[in-house]
């Protein structure tokens, strides 16, 4: 007789072994099969006033397409799915879902939440093998529409609007297109062949144009987008490409890197396989200096590489602002982590290369306007890491460049464009933006919610025309 399920707890997800995935770019995470997948679905509560729905910054009806698993019917939660999310597939591996939806599931409360984000993927992840596509409109209204930057704001902005009928162009900085997605969270997290690529394709079908190696305020400037190329409305969907760096002493040394440069060469230049020129750092001891995901990620990718990785962060475990799982899997295959520490020098060798940091320990004091406890140094506690690479994971700020090439557009002291959160609408008519260009380093999802409001507030605006 089969053992009764307890339905507090989530069906667990498989996973490759930590020591076999520490030397290879294959995905972590392995995802859910159909039985898997439905016996999670029937923990769902299908509540009536469904918190998670309120938990998803792009509100997708998550009791509506778990019910939908639950009866088999794959296709119908997909389009349950695709009415409020572009990139499904890219959503279900890289939301921080333990703080959104399934952070507000009610199986929470007094067991583990439902395991939505793993079936959101589980549901993408069936459609993209048995070929289902979101349908396109059937005729388009004939008004242009062109989206500046192919991330997740820009992908969900031309998405939505290319479903409302418009005539949309994504203009792409690099040679392909994502993004974020692309560039920047590494093959084991986020594969791009297998995943982004084919969800980009779907936006692509529902009428979408994307134009790569197309640089706004260099190639082509957004007034002359509107005054001679005839599109009525612009979405700024650009990120924030400009990486921060500590402005200490060293940092100019050669192997002291931005993350950003460092899983741009890894991931869209595929520096990590054989076959492609694209050089990168052999490194043998990594000191990354952050503690969030970008740092996650530039640690997994250094240590797949063949270094020895440490990562330094100024605060304690509990702060680390990385999603849980990531920290997790980043122990789990060998990284140390160097908590209550801060850099305050890279030392280099007679040849200007990096032979070590020097660290500062600290300790926590009273808590600061984010609400976490700020890092006090602890005197003459200075200490130094052997190393031969260092790289920056200290957050990125907008690239000033469409701003400073855009009459009537207004920046905030942090660079980032100001935008109305609700419709994207700038300081300059007929032009919205979203996602990081807006808020400086944001999630996924939070650029793919902004890409929603923009597409709301260009079709309200152009509506009204």
């Amino acid at each position: 007789m089969e053992a009764k399920r307890d339905m507090m707890k989530k069906v667990p997800v498989r996973e490759q072994d930590p020591k076999v995935r520490a030397t290879n770019f294959k995905e972590v995470c392995l995802g859910y099969n159909m039985e898997e997948a439905v016996a999670e679905s029937e923990r769902c509560l299908n509540c009536k006033n469904a918190k998670c729905i309120a938990g998803c910054p792009v509100s997708i009806n998550i009791p509506a397409f778990i019910q939908e698993v639950k009866a088999g019917n794959i296709e119908e939660a997909a389009k349950v799915i695709a009415l409020s999310s572009a990139l499904p597939a890219v959503c279900g591996r890289v939301c921080p879902q333990e703080s959104q939806c399934e952070g507000q599931c009610v199986r929470g409360i007094k067991g583990e939440a439902v395991s939505i984000g793993k079936l959101e993927r589980f549901v993408a992840d069936w459609s993209r093998e048995h070929g289902f596509v979101p349908a396109a409109p059937e005729k388009t209204n004939g008004k242009k529409v062109a989206v500046i930057g192919s991330g997740p704001a820009g992908l969900t902005c031309a998405g939505d609007l290319a479903k409302l009928g418009y005539e949309v162009t994504i203009f792409e900085a690099l040679h392909e297109p994502g993004g974020v997605l692309t560039y920047g969270i590494p093959e084991f997290r986020l594969p791009k062949s297998g995943v982004v690529q084919p969800e980009i394709e779907n936006v692509r079908k529902l009428g979408v144009k994307i134009e790569t190696n197309v640089v706004i305020g260099k190639s082509i400037k957004i007034d002359e987008l509107m005054d001679e190329e005839g599109f009525q409305a612009v979405f700024i969907g650009s990120g924030a490409g400009l990486p921060k760096f500590m402005g200490i002493p060293g940092e100019n040394a050669n192997g002291v890197f931005s993350a950003n440069e460092y899983l741009t060469r890894n991931n869209l230049m595929k520096a990590f396989r054989d076959d492609y020129d694209t050089p990168i750092m052999e490194s043998k001891k990594v000191v990354v200096v952050g503690g969030g995901n970008v740092a996650m990620d530039a640690a997994r990718t250094a240590l797949r590489l063949g270094a020895e990785v440490h990562i330094v962060y100024r605060r304690s475990e509990k702060e680390l602002p990385a999603r849980v799982e990531e920290v997790h899997h980043a122990k789990e295959e060998g990284i140390y982590f160097d908590l209550l520490t801060n850099p305050v020098e890279i030392l280099e060798d007679e040849n200007g290369w990096v032979k070590g940091i020097v660290c500062r320990r600290m300790e926590l004091g009273e808590p600061d306007e984010s609400g976490r406890r700020r890092p006090v140094e602890v005197v003459g506690s200075d200490f130094t890491i052997d190393a031969d690479t260092v790289i920056m994971a200290l957050g990125t700020s907008p690239n000033p460049l469409i701003s400073n090439t855009t009459k009537g557009l207004e920046i905030n002291r942090w660079r980032c464009i100001v935008a109305d959160e609700s419709n994207g609408k700038t300081t300059k008519e007929g032009v919205y933006a979203g996602g990081d260009a807006v808020t400086g380093a944001a999630t996924v999802i939070l650029a793919m919610e902004a890409g929603r409001a923009g597409a709301r507030g260009i079709d309200e605006y152009l509506s009204a025309k």
